[in-house]
């Protein structure tokens, strides 16, 4: 598995950080030499996932304050980088309290990763002996700066010799599945199989799936999540087949102060994504209503309806 510093780092003059658009193939360092910089990396998906892209921001702040570039101007850029995630704006709020934004920075990295840790563990404890789990989209070490969200849970389900295999969504239309998280399962040795996002139905309807993990970008204060689309019909199939749907997020993509999904900003992306001669939709997430999710996992624990009274406890005052 990765380290964090190997996904993320801040460093004196610059943000380091593991280009996720050039994997599987090859693993490039992208140097940021400023907050703009850091923001275009985000917004490019250089960087990639709601943790990550939060401590990803942080370390753009910190460096900012340490180039004495404009501060508030520098929080701007980061902030509007990508607007569906949580993590961002959250981590932005807290390097710009901190006396020493650098060393709040850090902190907040290492902060997520023991969070990781927290709620892999919890995850795991849903998951039955020899279960086949599928996924979608990456949430591994390289959307969390280190360990991983419903990738971090099924790693510590194989660790403990529950999981028997993964079966991992392609994530159209930029393939952070089939890229992303195949790469990790690989090197960690667990089975896995890629399958096109509009196979799952056939797999759950065939009975070869026990569980579906996915992660969060944000979940509303009911329970209702955001979350890199196509997860939204992965929570209906599972409910009509019978299939437990866990989500699996720290408490910094909990947003007490949303009511519900209504209210949480979707991000439209370049249809030249999707389709480069025909017009095209491309939203980065979809909405997934409480009512279709199993349980939420947070590093506080496993979560279950009603989420407006279990979510509270998750979530620092």
């Amino acid at each position: 598995m990765l380290e964090p510093d190997q996904i993320i780092r801040l460093e004196d003059d610059a943000v380091v950080l593991l280009d996720q658009r050039r994997l599987p193939d090859e693993r490039v360092e992208l140097v940021c030499a400023s907050a703009a910089e850091v923001a275009d990396a985000i917004r490019s998906l250089a960087v990639r996932g709601a943790p990550a892209i939060g401590v990803a921001a942080a370390y753009g702040y910190a460096l900012a304050a340490a180039h004495g570039e404009d501060l508030d101007a520098a929080a701007a850029v980061l902030g509007a980088a990508r607007p569906t995630a949580v993590n961002l704006a959250w981590a932005l709020r807290e390097v710009r309290a901190a006396p020493d934004p650098a060393a709040r920075a850090r902190e907040l990295h290492g902060e997520e990763v023991d969070r990781c840790r927290r709620m892999s563990e919890h995850a795991a404890s849903l998951i039955g002996d020899g279960s086949r789990a599928l996924t979608h989209c990456n949430t591994g070490a390289l959307a969390t700066g280190g360990v991983g969200t419903a990738l971090g849970g099924l790693r510590e389900a194989w660790a403990r010799g529950l999981l028997q295999h993964v079966f991992v969504d392609e994530t159209r239309p930029l393939l952070q599945g089939a890229r992303l998280t195949a790469w990790e399962l690989e090197a960690d040795g667990i089975p896995h199989t890629v399958i096109a996002d509009s196979a799952a139905g056939a797999l759950l309807a065939a009975g070869e799936v026990d569980c579906v993990f996915v992660g969060a970008d944000r979940i509303a204060a009911n329970g209702d999540t955001a979350n890199k689309v196509g997860t939204y019909p992965l929570a209906v199939l599972a409910a009509r087949h019978g299939v437990p749907f866990y989500v699996v997020a720290p408490s910094s993509s909990v947003d007490l102060s949303v009511a519900d999904g209504a209210e949480i900003p979707i991000e439209q992306r370049d249809p030249a994504e999707v389709s480069t001669r025909f017009g095209a939709w491309n939203p980065a997430f979809d909405l997934t209503p409480a009512g279709l999710i199993t349980a939420i996992v947070t590093e506080g624990g496993v979560h279950r309806e009603p989420y407006t009274e279990s979510l509270v406890s998750a979530v620092p005052a």
